[in-house]
């Protein structure tokens, strides 16, 4: 007991490790529950596109001397605009108008990186820095989480009927293109916080995997809400913990960790697991023969 005592306290003995559990837990919160809606609306594609398009906006706040995520945010929502234009105003279909934005906006960062003179390390921003991570991003992280996580609850009805239902959300009185427009800004948000965490390459796993392994696991949205965040928790505080121990990098064992958490749901999900399915499937034709 003394031993599992000390496993848990000893990185907490330091400051760095302090900030990074609470940068971890409201990212993995956070991202979690946004995940759900995410993951049920089909949009994975759009998170992935949301978190790389901030980078060139991250850069240019360093640039100007401002706080990342004021860039991070402009060009999130840049990003989600400019899909928008491009679909609607061309033959292109979405994924196509998503993959050209994200990955133009994507290299116009990293062209941006190679050319800014630094005295920081702005690969951070590409690769995360979990163990760096200031007084002041965590504050903004935290200020940023809380801001997406009261909407997401306060809406989350809204939210939800959208995700099912779209027509019959407009036949009741309520705006589908406003509700998307809104979860398309807190998704922008949202890339905000768990960059801090994982860095620009590995938000979208934060945004997506969460959502898809409480997908498995239960087939009733209220559910998914509870289970989504607890499981990234979890995975997340392992994945900072074994990095810690181990000596490996932060923000990508997080997103490992979370990677093994959805394949152990693929295989052992009591309703929806492969393996669950195919003993069923040969108890079935074992009783039929």
């Amino acid at each position: 007991m003394t031993a599992l005592w000390e496993f848990l306290v000893e990185p907490l003995r330091m400051e760095f490790m302090v900030r990074a559990v609470a940068t971890t837990l409201i990212a993995s919160v956070v991202c979690a529950t946004l995940s759900c809606w995410l993951v049920l609306i089909g949009w994975s594609l759009m998170g992935d596109a949301v978190s790389h398009a901030v980078l060139p906006g991250v850069v240019l706040a360093y640039i100007a001397g401002a706080p990342f995520a004021v860039g991070a945010v402009i060009f999130g929502f840049a990003a989600v605009a400019l899909i928008g234009l491009v679909r609607n105003t061309s033959r292109t279909k979405e994924d196509a108008a998503i993959g050209v934005v994200f990955t133009t906006m994507f290299a116009l960062g990293l062209v941006l990186i190679s050319i800014t003179p630094s005295q920081i390390d702005l690969n951070h921003i590409i690769f995360g820095n979990l163990l760096g991570v200031s007084r002041a991003d965590l504050a903004q992280v935290a200020v940023l989480g809380a801001l997406v996580f009261t909407v997401l609850i306060v809406k989350r009805r809204d939210f939800t009927l959208y995700a099912f239902d779209a027509s019959h959300a407009h036949a009741i009185g309520l705006n589908p293109r406003v509700l998307g427009a809104t979860l398309l800004g807190l998704l922008a948000l949202t890339a905000v916080v768990a960059l801090q965490a994982v860095g620009v390459v590995l938000v979208v796993a934060l945004l997506i995997t969460p959502g898809a392994t409480a997908y498995l696991l239960t087939n009733r949205f209220s559910r998914m809400l509870l289970i989504a965040p607890a499981l990234a928790t979890v995975c997340g505080l392992t994945g900072l913990y074994l990095s810690y121990y181990l000596d490996t990098a932060t923000g990508a064992m997080v997103v490992l960790v979370n990677g093994v958490a959805f394949a152990l749901a693929y295989l052992f999900s009591p309703s929806q697991g492969v393996l669950p399915r195919l003993v069923k499937h040969r108890s079935t034709a074992a009783a039929r023969g």
